[in-house]
Parts: C-alpha cells; sequence; structure tokens
C-alpha cells in the first residue's frame, strides 16, 4: 500500500506516519510543499529510527502522479459521506490523506468524488489528529488482506 500525504504541515504527524508505514509495510509519497523541512529536529525526533526503513517518494503533482498509477485510490476526509469501513482494500490500493489545516483541493473532489471516505465522528467534532487517522485506515486495510506484507 502507498499512503500519501498532501502538502503536510506538521513535522511530528509526518514522524509518526513514517514510524507508522515501517511497521506495516507501507510505502509514502509526500506532495509538497511542505510544512517542514525533512530534516528537522521534530520529525526525527518522532520517526528517527524509523525514516531509513521506509519507502519515501517526493513528488510536486498529486494529480499527474495519480493518473500514472495503476491501484485503486481512496481519499481521507471528515466531510466525506462514505465510511472507511465500508470499502475493501486491495495491496496496491493508494490511501490520500490532506492537509492538516486545509485538506484536499476542491479539484480532487469533483475528479473523484465517489472514492472520498471518512471515519465516523461525533456531531460537531472538528477532526481526528492525522497520524492517528492515517494508523486507523491503515490498519484497517492491512486486516482486510490478513495482515500479509
Amino acid at each position: 500500500m502507498k499512503i500519501v500525504l498532501f502538502q503536510p504541515q506538521i513535522p511530528q504527524n509526518t514522524g509518526n506516519i513514517v514510524r507508522t508505514c515501517s511497521v506495516t509495510g507501507c510505502d509514502l509519497v509526500l506532495v509538497r510543499p511542505l510544512g517542514f523541512s525533512t530534516s528537522s529536529r521534530m520529525l526525527k525526533r518522532a520517526g528517527l529510527d524509523y525514516w531509513d526503513e521506509v519507502d519515501i517518494t517526493y513528488i510536486d503533482d498529486l494529480a499527474a502522479y495519480l493518473e500514472k498509477q495503476s491501484g485503486p485510490v481512496y481519499f481521507f476526509s471528515s466531510k466525506a459521506k462514505k465510511i472507511y469501513a465500508d470499502v475493501e482494500y486491495p495491496k496496491d490500493c493508494i490511501l490520500v490523506f490532506g492537509s492538516e489545516t486545509a485538506g484536499l483541493p476542491q479539484s480532487f473532489w469533483e475528479k473523484w468524488p465517489e472514492q472520498f471516505l471518512t471515519l465516523p465522528m461525533t456531531k460537531d467534532s472538528r477532526c481526528l489528529n492525522l497520524s492517528n487517522t492515517v494508523s486507523i485506515i491503515i490498519y484497517e486495510a492491512w486486516k482486510q488482506q490478513g495482515f500479509s506484507l
């Protein structure tokens, strides 16, 4: 599986996601611009021991990247209606998460409206922390795959 972070802003979240990718065998794609330097002390503190264990790709254009991929793509947003657990995730799926501050651009909603999923939350909740959300989704998908690498 590939985890895609669209313009992440908080280094601790990305560091925690690197760590989760490491222990689950997921690749990570970071879409620039990032809200931090990947050499940041805080980022390394959150995922230092794991950074070299993950296949990390940096890209500038998410739409162009997705057009070249063969696996199914799922986007995650607190504004989506379809529940994340109602989907079957194959091993080659691509899981896309928006920026902590701005989410995903409207153009993605327009192009892939049926591919947006959400995690249930209580009424009037803002959203879950990005690294927590990514962890929940990775483990649901991995569980469906029998926890095989």
